[in-house]
């Protein structure tokens, strides 16, 4: 029993050892910059920046291949955020903040393709095969993919209603 108990233990320390020192040796160096954009976008990776998720939008900014406001559903503030972490100078002229979205399906129009279920990058449509699709409001992030593959015109995009859970009191303006 202690013969087990005792080759359990050696094996155990010897490979912990070894992962140890492999974790040591084979780190990839992460660029402080890059992570700090990455915290900074939304982190939904929906693709409407043009690049596959959030981690690649943030290298694109790091090497100042992309500009600040690349995220449309970060909108004007997360642009600000970025070009204050980047230090360059953002021009905001022709940007439109429509607020926080989502999408919803008008079900009459709704034929049952599932074009939108395959596009729907975070699973939030529900249907089946030539029944009616709905939409589930909470994890829509407002990518918009959604409503460029309906054949229908069926989804459209709804701002988000003030309620009680969805309110927030404005922060007020800092004196400079």
């Amino acid at each position: 029993m202690l013969l087990a108990v005792g080759s359990l233990t050696v094996i155990g320390v010897a490979l912990g050892g070894i992962l140890g020192t492999a974790a040591r040796l084979l780190a990839v160096k992460v660029d402080p910059l890059e992570a700090d954009l990455q915290a900074l976008l939304p982190g939904s990776q929906c693709g409407q920046c043009g690049y596959v998720g959030c981690a690649q939008a943030a290298k694109a900014l790091a090497a100042s291949d992309a500009p600040p406001t690349l995220c449309p559903p970060g909108g004007k503030a997360v642009a600000e955020a970025i070009a204050r972490r980047l230090g360059v100078a953002l021009d905001l002229s022709g940007h439109v903040d429509r607020g926080p979205e989502y999408a919803i399906i008008d079900e009459e129009l709704c034929i049952g393709c599932t074009r939108c279920l395959k596009e729907c990058s975070v699973d939030g449509i529900f249907g089946a095969t030539k029944q009616m699709h709905t939409i589930l409001t909470e994890s829509c992030h407002a990518c918009g993919k959604c409503i460029t593959v309906c054949p229908t015109d069926a989804i459209s995009m709804r701002p988000i209603p003030v309620t009680l859970n969805t309110w927030h009191w404005p922060k007020p303006a800092t004196a400079h």
